[in-house]
């Protein structure tokens, strides 16, 4: 797999992810708790479209508070655009989550520290759309 869909993948696959989550569709919580954060480095961080400070840890926190409190959340990716060097990566995308009729859109930028198997998250800003 090249560096492009490293990125991609795990972009998909955390969003994939973290939809199960919010709905509380898994019949491992615990599995699906660390596959979730496996994906990030220790040092990652995170600017939420609030303008918030988010640390690994706090995501960490935060995550077992919001399992299954959105069954009818869905989703979606668009405009997903990377370029990389041979360690780091770069994407944008459009993150859309949908939840009965409300509807919230943010644009990311996302950093990846890029190894043999993944990209692993290291920064992501989130604007509100």
């Amino acid at each position: 797999m090249n560096n492009n869909e490293k990125i991609i993948r795990e972009i998909k696959d955390f969003h994939e992810n973290i939809e199960k989550w919010f709905q509380g569709k898994t019949e491992n919580q615990e599995e699906l708790y660390q596959i979730l954060l496996s994906g990030f480095v220790p040092e990652f961080r995170m600017t939420n479209g609030n303008g918030d400070t988010v640390t690994l840890s706090m995501l960490s926190d935060w995550l077992p508070t919001v399992f299954g409190k959105f069954p009818e959340r869905n989703i979606r990716l668009e405009n997903i655009e990377v370029n990389h060097s041979g360690h780091h990566g770069l994407a944008t995308y459009i993150e859309i989550q949908e939840t009965g009729n409300i509807l919230n859109q943010r644009g990311s930028s996302a950093v990846f520290i890029l190894n043999e198997e993944r990209a692993l998250w290291l920064h992501l800003i989130e604007n509100w759309i």
